[in-house]
């Protein structure tokens, strides 16, 4: 059956559409079914319900429909200037919301036709769409300022000031969820659901939109991503999440090159996926650094290096009479520090070689008490040799101290440069972060609350444990908001 014009104005006043209404309409008009007259019918049923003080409007970028395209031919249509989110509208408002579209610091943002729709007490409505299609959403994200958001390219365009060449920051990126955000509309019963032909309609007013979408996504920055692990827009639209919330924290976090892969590509491409922008090289294909070759070590470094991926220390395993050897070699590459077991037997020729060669050093615990650790350091440094110490709380746990209460509050406290953020129970066992008998929880947050500065290292013992990068960075971040 076809409908009318006279038809689709009664079902939009039985929605709650009045005259003096603003709408900003999404719409797909074969949706609708037969409608005699087409896009031009669904148009005029708008603007009579809206009457002479109402507005009607459309995004007006890239192709969004025939009904966009008749409202954009109106005579009395109104077309704001800017090159990627224009608006056009028709009526009594138009001019007010579509001045100086261009000038706005934000594409969507304060002071474009979306927010001053919004302002007015206008509505959004999908017509035969869903809330995938719904630019006014993009609002909220811009103006939270998202991580994930981009800076565009340059664009040059004419204004009535003349020709322009300007971006804009914080624009909406390539993939978005936001279908899921349609169950929180209609359960806040802001939003009207209703029908006309046989296209669903939405009607919700623009401010409790923007309201109810900010609140979602302050909550959940990612909130309007989706969790398809294929997807990479959104892969990597959530690693920019997780890169500003570590980078709002004193301390650096830093993973394990054998956490993150086998070789080069696979610790790039998962450094990336997480949102970590900074490896300590542990290894390379199972093999630990120390039995690398001299040219495997130095190729290694440079690849990641080329990728974006910050190096930040070279970490031995077990370096014997090799100690002097293995500092020069991570002078060798260009990184400045150097972590190694604690043997007070090479650490005098260790510290001397660091020394020489400008390299940070510090040795982690391997299976001493804390005591024992404490007297170590005391001698090092009463010879003027200045080290730090890498704090490894499974291993402390393993020989069945409290690394939290005993080891570290007690005893290493003011010697400790840098945190193993690993788990694991008294027996020695690895555990994912958490679910050991190592404090973690405890000694991160006391860190914290220090403004400690040093690095926080997400290491192999992850991995024994069970965990892959990802889900080792996404305990971390749980780990952070839990206290």
């Amino acid at each position: 059956m076809m409908m009318t014009k006279t038809e689709i104005a009664g079902e939009l006043r039985a929605l709650g559409l009045r005259a003096g209404d603003a709408v900003l309409l999404h719409s797909s008009l074969s949706s609708l079914g037969p409608v005699e007259g087409g896009a031009d019918a669904v148009v005029a049923a708008f603007l009579e319900v809206l009457g002479e003080t109402g507005t009607l409007a459309v995004p007006a970028f890239g192709k969004l429909g025939v009904i966009v395209e008749r409202v954009k031919a109106h005579p009395r249509v109104v077309v704001s200037v800017h090159p990627l989110a224009a608006v056009a509208a028709i009526g009594a408002g138009a001019e007010a919301f579509c001045r100086d579209h261009w000038k706005a610091e934000l594409a969507h943002g304060p002071d474009t036709p979306y927010t001053r729709l919004a302002e007015a007490g206008g509505y959004v409505c999908l017509l035969g769409v869903d809330q995938d299609r719904n630019t006014t959403l993009h609002t909220a994200e811009e103006l939270l300022r998202l991580p994930y958001l981009k800076t565009t390219p340059e664009q040059t365009f004419d204004t009535p000031e003349g020709s322009v060449t300007r971006a804009w920051p914080f624009f909406p990126g390539p993939h978005r969820d936001f279908i899921g955000l349609d169950r929180l509309f209609r359960e806040s019963g802001k939003m009207t659901v209703g029908r006309i032909g046989r296209a669903v309609v939405r009607l919700i007013k623009g401010r409790d939109l923007i309201a109810l979408a900010v609140e979602a996504l302050r909550r959940d920055p990612a909130a309007v991503l989706c969790a398809n692990s294929a997807c990479a827009d959104c892969v990597a639209q959530r690693a920019a999440i997780r890169q500003a919330r570590l980078s709002a924290e004193s301390f650096r976090l830093v993973v394990s090159a054998q956490l993150a892969g086998r070789n080069v590509p696979e610790i790039v491409e998962q450094c990336r996926r997480a949102g970590v922008g900074a490896v300590e090289f542990d290894g390379l294909q199972g093999k630990p650094v120390e039995i690398l070759s001299d040219d495997t070590l130095v190729r290694a470094v440079e690849a990641l290096r080329a990728e974006g991926i910050d190096v930040t220390a070279i970490r031995a395993c077990s370096v014997g009479a090799r100690a002097v050897k293995q500092v020069a070699r991570a002078a060798a590459c260009g990184v400045r520090r150097m972590v190694m077991p604690l043997d007070a037997a090479l650490a005098t020729e260790a510290v001397a070689a660091a020394r020489e060669h400008g390299i940070e050093l510090s040795f982690y615990n391997t299976v001493q008490d804390s005591d024992t650790v404490s007297v170590m350091l005391r001698e090092i440094a009463g010879r003027n040799l200045r080290v730090g110490f890498t704090f490894n709380a499974p291993r402390f746990a393993g020989i069945g101290e409290k690394p939290f209460l005993g080891s570290f509050r007690k005893t290493l406290r003011r010697q400790v440069d840098q945190l193993d953020v690993s788990d694991g129970l008294l027996d020695g066992t690895p555990r994912p972060l958490t679910e050991g008998q190592a404090e973690i929880k405890e000694l991160v947050s006391i860190l914290r609350c220090a403004g400690f500065d040093g690095p926080l290292v997400l290491t192999a013992q992850n991995r024994q444990a069970g965990d892959t990068l990802p889900s080792a960075v996404h305990r971390f971040i749980s780990l952070l908001d839990a206290i």
